[in-house]
C-alpha cells in the first residue's frame, strides 16, 4: 500500500488521499469502529466499494514514479549511454500509457451521485398513448425489468398491478432491491415508444405507442417523516381484468398526502393491512423522489442526460420489432438486439453507454474542484 505523499498535482495528491482513507477504513474494520457510518453493514459496504479501485490506484501511482524516476535518470549528465537507452525506452512506453490509465481512474474516481447507494428502489410502469397496445408494452417493460433484476440476483417484488383484459397493464410497480439496483436502473426513467404490429391490428400495420416509467429511490423509513395528520385515507373494492372484483370487502387502499396532492393506491392484496403498508412505501419513494427532483435540478441543470430526475415527458427510448432495433435517444445509442434486451439479458448493453457518458459530463466539474482545493 502506498503511503500517502504530498505532490503538485492535485489529482495525484487526491488519489494518495483515497488511498489513506482505504487504509483508514481497513483500521476501523479491524477495531469495529463504525463511527460515520450506519453499522457494520455501511462501513463494510465503503470498504467494498473503494477496494474495486485500490489496483488501479496503485497501478496509476506506479507509472507516475516510473516516469518520474526515467526524467531524474535522463536528467543525470553521467548517466551510461546503456543506461540512458533503457530510461529512454521505458520513457517512450510509458509516456501513451498513462493519461489513458488516468482518465480511466478518474472516471472511476468521481464521486458518485449522492443516492447511488442506496440499493432499494421503485419501479413504476404505466401504460401512455396506444390504447390496449400501450398496456400491453408496458407489461412488456416490466417483466423486462423483472427478468433483468434475476441476472443480476436483486430481489423484484411486485407491489400494485392493474391489468386490462388481454393481460397488459395499465399500472404496475415493484421494488427491486439489490448492490447497485438503484445507481443502474436509475437511467430507465422517461418515456419508452415502442413500434410494432399489435395483436389487435388485423391489416398488418405497425403502430407506434409508449409507456412512462418512473425509477423511485425507497429510502429508509427514517429519511421521511409523514405525519398522520397530512394523510387521508380511502379504502374501496379491489378490481380486476374487466372490472370483475377480486374480492367483496374494501380491502383496496389510496392514500392522499394533503400538503403535496401526492395520492398512490394499492389493490393487489386481499388484505386492507397490507395493501396499505405497501401504499405506504410508494408514497414514501414518491415524497423522497420529490425532494430528490428539487435538488437535482438545483444542482444538475446543466447535466445533459438528466438521469433518474423524474423527467417523464420526455421520449428517452425507442423498441422499434420490425427492424430489431433498440435506441436510446439521450445518447443516440442504436442497437440491433432488440430481443436480447427485452429479455433483459441484454440491458446492460444499454445501461452501460449511459453509465459511462453520465460520468464524463460530470467528469469536467470534479476536476476544476480538485483544481480549486
Amino acid at each position: 500500500m502506498s503511503d500517502a505523499k504530498k505532490t503538485t498535482n492535485p489529482f495525484d495528491n487526491y488519489v494518495n488521499q483515497r488511498l489513506a482513507y482505504y487504509q483508514e477504513l481497513q483500521d476501523k474494520m479491524v477495531k469495529g469502529d463504525t463511527t460515520g457510518f450506519k453499522g457494520m453493514g455501511g462501513l463494510a459496504k465503503e470498504l467494498s466499494s473503494l477496494a474495486k479501485i485500490v489496483p488501479d490506484m496503485e497501478k496509476y501511482l506506479r507509472m507516475v514514479k516510473s516516469l518520474q524516476d526515467c526524467d531524474e535518470m535522463l536528467a543525470d549528465k553521467t548517466l551510461d549511454q546503456e543506461m540512458r537507452a533503457v530510461a529512454t525506452q521505458e520513457k517512450e512506453e510509458l509516456t501513451p500509457q498513462l493519461p489513458v490509465l488516468r482518465h480511466e481512474l478518474e472516471l472511476e474516481l468521481i464521486p458518485s451521485d449522492e443516492d447511488d447507494n442506496i440499493d432499494s428502489l421503485i419501479v413504476e410502469v404505466r401504460a401512455g398513448t396506444g390504447g390496449l397496445e400501450a398496456a400491453l408494452f408496458a407489461g412488456d417493460l416490466l417483466a423486462m425489468y423483472r427478468r433483468y433484476a434475476e441476472k443480476n440476483g436483486w430481489r423484484f417484488e411486485t407491489i400494485d398491478i392493474s391489468e386490462n383484459d388481454l393481460g397488459g397493464l395499465a399500472t404496475g410497480s415493484a421494488s427491486i432491491k439489490g448492490e447497485g439496483a438503484f445507481e443502474r436502473m436509475k437511467f430507465e426513467g422517461g418515456v419508452h415508444r415502442v413500434q410494432r404490429v399489435p395483436v389487435t391490428e388485423n391489416a398488418g400495420r405497425v403502430h407506434t405507442s409508449t409507456a412512462t416509467v418512473a425509477i423511485l429511490p425507497e429510502p429508509e423509513e427514517v429519511e421521511i417523516t409523514i405525519s398522520p395528520e397530512d394523510l387521508r385515507v380511502d379504502t374501496y373494492r379491489s378490481q380486476g381484468a374487466g372490472g370483475q372484483h377480486v374480492n367483496t370487502t374494501d380491502s383496496a387502499v389510496r392514500i392522499t398526502h394533503l400538503p403535496s396532492g401526492v395520492a398512490v393506491a394499492c389493490q393487489t392484496e386481499k388484505s386492507q393491512h397490507k395493501n396499505r403498508a405497501q401504499a405506504m412505501r410508494l408514497l414514501r419513494a414518491r415524497l423522497f423522489e420529490h425532494q430528490r427532483e428539487e435538488k437535482m435540478k438545483k444542482r444538475t441543470a446543466a447535466r445533459r442526460l438528466m438521469v433518474g430526475s423524474g423527467e417523464r415527458a420526455e421520449k428517452i427510448r425507442t423498441y422499434n420489432f420490425p427492424e430489431g432495433r433498440v435506441s436510446d435517444h439521450r445518447i443516440k445509442l442504436t442497437l440491433y438486439k432488440l430481443n436480447e434486451i427485452m429479455q433483459g439479458s441484454a440491458l446492460d448493453d444499454v445501461i452501460e453507454p449511459l453509465i459511462k457518458t453520465d460520468k464524463e459530463e460530470r467528469l469536467s466539474s470534479f476536476l476544476t474542484q480538485l483544481e480549486t482545493q
